[in-house]
């Protein structure tokens, strides 16, 4: 069979299959196996478990629980709370101060849990009934919360990255930098246009600011200043050259571990158990969707069905530019369908070689690929970070919450664009740091 029309039909059967309900991992799996049987005969089961297990045999990989164990800690605690309560004291008097703060928070809480529905429920819970009250409209207070709780998967340290070093063999570290500057244009984007709106709305909320006192500013600090010297120190292990990712991610799971029973007294076995469950869930849920991913793509190189769209993609007559549209509009299309680790895990290693070819680079298309996937979390059908928004405001409809996400979305857009025209946003970072890539 041609290669391009079979891969029409394994997309086809994978969409399918995926959208019976069944999850990622498993869904590939049986994808591979039932196309392997087809075409490869019976006999290429045999190498299946194999190329399962071998995948996760990676001490790369061991940063992925460690990591989501940090950010299951923090979201464990009331880090999230005093960390919109600090900001919104010391941002108070600044127009539109409140979902300043509230976006500030979600930035910070983003890069210290690296999980976006924990982001949107705990900054959510505490800011958005806040700036309903102090009279923000329904779509700023509920899309600002929904697009920040987005930014976990770009600021470091970020699975998702992690997830992308190791599907495609980049630096981890190089990744991680990359991250910095076009997740702090998102944020400066976010708050642009949550200003602008607020005032254009002649809104009351940019005229109640509430007055602190330098002692209420000052008293909260220490409950949040941990976690923040927690990320700082994190980093400065990394790209200090002390320690691996993986070492680096472990100890700051530790430290992260003794703030939390320190500050807020979380030494119970309930609570630790609670900690370990759901870290646990959740690092078996991402590594399974990695080791079935790599049965997947041998699948699609054992039947010819990578080189065959590379190469298809490669005869294409069209510009490096018009490619890039092309391959970013498939990225939002299936980011509206899948969640970010999947996309990553089943496109990247068949796009990067096309997009190197044309001579895009690796560390920045991870960036642009990353804020597409953004644009899938709070877009429908899926968007998961709409649903945990409404599960926290059940009073704001849906609609409503779609409707104030969307300005957000072209914020994603804009950001994606700026990065085409300056790839040194996304470039210069791990350039200064670590050096050129070699």
């Amino acid at each position: 069979m041609d290669p391009l029309i079979l891969s029409a039909l394994v997309g086809i059967t994978t969409i399918l299959i995926l959208f019976s309900g069944v999850s990622v991992g498993i869904g590939l799996l049986v994808v591979s196996g039932l196309f392997l049987i087809v075409f490869d005969g019976l006999q290429s089961l045999q190498l299946m478990p194999e190329i399962f297990f071998g995948k996760l045999d990676s001490f790369a990989l061991l940063s992925i629980p460690m990591f989501i164990l940090m950010g299951s800690t923090i979201s464990s605690t009331k880090a999230g709370a005093d960390l919109y309560e600090a900001l919104e004291r010391w941002l108070t008097r600044v127009p539109g101060g409140l979902v300043v703060s509230n976006l500030g928070a979600c930035a910070l809480f983003a890069a210290m849990s690296g999980s976006s529905p924990a982001t949107c429920a705990a900054i959510g819970k505490m800011g958005i009934p806040e700036m309903l009250k102090r009279g923000y409209p329904e779509g700023i207070a509920t899309g600002s919360i929904a697009a920040g709780g987005t930014l976990g998967i770009l600021i470091p340290p970020s699975v998702t990255m992690i997830v992308y070093g190791i599907a495609t063999e980049t630096s981890i570290g190089r990744l991680f930098l990359a991250g910095v500057l076009p997740g702090l244009m998102l944020v400066g984007l976010f708050m642009a246009w949550s200003i602008y709106a607020t005032w254009r709305s002649g809104n009351r909320a940019l005229m109640t600011p509430i007055n602190y006192s330098w002692r209420e500013k000052f008293e909260i600090l220490p409950r949040v200043l941990p976690f923040v010297g927690i990320i700082i120190a994190v980093l400065y292990t990394m790209y200090g050259g002390i320690a691996t990712p993986s070492e680096t991610a472990a100890l700051g799971a530790i430290m992260c571990l003794v703030v939390a029973m320190i500050i807020y007294r979380l030494t119970s076995p309930k609570d630790l158990w609670t900690i370990l469950r759901d870290s646990t869930r959740e690092s078996v849920m991402i590594l399974f969707i990695i080791a079935a991913a790599g049965v997947f793509s041998y699948m699609l190189s054992s039947l010819y069905i990578t080189q065959a769209i590379a190469e298809w993609i490669g005869a294409l007559e069209i510009n490096r530019w018009s490619l890039m549209i092309l391959i970013n509009f498939f990225l939002i299309i299936a980011g509206f369908f899948l969640p970010p680790v999947a996309v990553i895990l089943m496109t990247a290693p068949i796009l990067l070689p096309v997009l190197m070819n044309a001579g895009f680079d690796p560390i920045w298309f991870a960036v642009v690929l990353t804020i597409n996937m953004e644009i899938g979390l709070i877009s429908p059908p899926v968007g998961l970070n709409l649903y945990v928004i409404n599960g926290i405001t059940p009073n704001i409809s849906l609609k409503t919450i779609l409707w104030g996400s969307l300005p957000f979305v072209a914020c994603m857009i804009i950001a994606i664009v700026l990065l085409c025209l300056f790839p040194s946003i996304a470039t210069w970072l791990p350039e200064a740091v670590m050096g050129s890539a070699i």
